[in-house]
């Protein structure tokens, strides 16, 4: 069995596409702009290319985009003043706070200082909160891009057992709210999970975001399963993987995600589709 590999940047192409059109068709009827603001600490590299590359797609779907840099020496008062500033701008539809913070700030304290109502990376809280209780919220957008990719595909999780490998607060909890409410049966499993493989071959779907480079291998997954791989590793010689050893996977599960190319291409696209949101929302309670 040779897997079907769930291409990630076709999709994001297609979901652009369809962007464009609804920002353009907003902005005709509202004669309202609509601008993302970025908070970026410091000058670590990645996340220089990261800002980069949403100011590149915010251009190409007709959003503006604002950056405000910060020095990565900021306090942690200063940094959550700036925050505050930033989310009461009239003009910004949506904030984004660039993570990770300098390891002296704290990143928690920082994101209760959104306007949640402007979280459009579903950070705050009162967002979480409200997803863990399945209302609506806005998510983070790197799992939301995940049931992108299954829908995409025809995969419904619907009654089937998924198993999640990682339970952070950016991706497998978030994921696991999503997919309950998705009907489908769900396992979190972590580093004190005894005999992952065990688990993960019962399950249909399963999901990793561990961040360590191909932990999860064929052996470990129920043949024609699907794979989500949200992890991203640099290895040293420069060369982007995975969390699951895509080679021996890919003979075994029907379907899996690339890395790169799979879960990522998809995150940016719904990070602006929440500013449309996050837009349409502040109309409605303004009018």
């Amino acid at each position: 069995m040779t897997a079907i590999v769930l291409d990630g940047r076709a999709l994001a192409q297609q979901l652009c596409q369809a962007l464009q059109a609804e920002v353009l068709a907003f902005r005709t009827v509202s004669q309202t702009p609509l601008c993302l603001a970025v908070i970026q600490v410091g000058e670590e590299a990645a996340s220089k290319r990261y800002v980069r590359s949403i100011k590149k797609l915010c251009a190409e779907v007709g959003l503006a985009c604002s950056l405000e840099k910060l020095p990565a020496t900021i306090e942690q008062e200063q940094l959550e003043g700036a925050i505050r500033r930033v989310s009461g701008r009239k003009e910004v539809a949506g904030v984004l706070l660039q993570m990770p913070l300098p390891a002296h700030l704290d990143a928690e304290r920082a994101t209760r200082q959104l306007d949640y109502r402007k979280d459009v990376d579903g950070v705050h809280p009162l967002n979480a909160g409200l997803l863990a209780l399945g209302r609506p919220a806005f998510v983070p957008n790197t799992p939301a891009g995940g049931l992108e990719l299954l829908r995409s595909a025809g995969i419904d999780p619907r009654g089937k057992r998924v198993g999640i490998v990682g339970r952070s607060a950016v991706v497998g909890r978030p994921l696991a709210a999503l997919l309950l409410q998705a009907d489908a049966t769900v396992t979190i499993c972590h580093s004190q999970t005894v005999d992952l493989g065990g688990v993960l071959r019962e399950c249909e779907i399963v999901a990793v975001a561990i961040g360590k480079p191909g932990q999860i291998t064929g052996a470990m997954l129920r043949p024609g399963a699907t794979v989500l791989d949200f992890g991203i590793n640099v290895q040293a010689n420069g060369q982007v993987v995975g969390d699951v050893d895509f080679a021996s996977a890919r003979e075994v599960v029907g379907a899996i995600t690339p890395v790169p190319g799979g879960t990522g291409p998809i995150t940016n696209v719904l990070l602006l589709r929440n500013v449309l949101l996050a837009g349409r929302q502040m109309l409605v309670s303004e009018g």
